[in-house]
């Protein structure tokens, strides 16, 4: 059985950083599009990082680029969040998902939340000034 499991969200200040950690388990498949996601209360969930596992691409949106990243332990089956330089609009629930993709490259930033079939519970991340 999948099983994506998040971890790390809190409250933290303004400024601050945090680190979501996202433990995957069951997949059989080892070519997975990883993604985190973020959702505010009645709006659309918003894909903020990728990356593939064999090939390690990365992609970000533009409202975390150039301060957070996305990583993977392959040997803990986890893929990590670092966010920096937190703001209040960082505040929402953070989810994990993931999808199998044998795309070259991965094409892990071209599919949107309803293509990725596997979700994490969320986790609630609160940045206050």
């Amino acid at each position: 059985r999948v099983q994506l499991v998040e971890s790390g969200g809190g409250a933290v200040q303004v400024g601050g950083s945090l680190r979501l950690s996202c433990e995957a388990s069951g997949f059989t498949a080892s070519s997975l599009c990883m993604a985190w996601f973020r959702q505010l209360p009645g709006k659309e969930r918003e894909r903020i990082a990728t990356i593939y596992t064999v090939t390690s691409d990365q992609w970000y949106a533009e409202s975390v680029k150039g301060r957070s990243t996305i990583s993977q332990d392959n040997g803990k089956n986890t893929v990590y969040l670092r966010l920096n330089e937190l703001v209040p609009e960082d505040t929402a629930t953070y989810y994990c998902a993931a999808r199998i993709s044998t795309m070259d490259g991965g094409w892990c930033d071209r599919f949107d939340s309803s293509q990725y079939f596997f979700w994490g519970q969320g986790t609630q991340v609160t940045v206050s000034s």
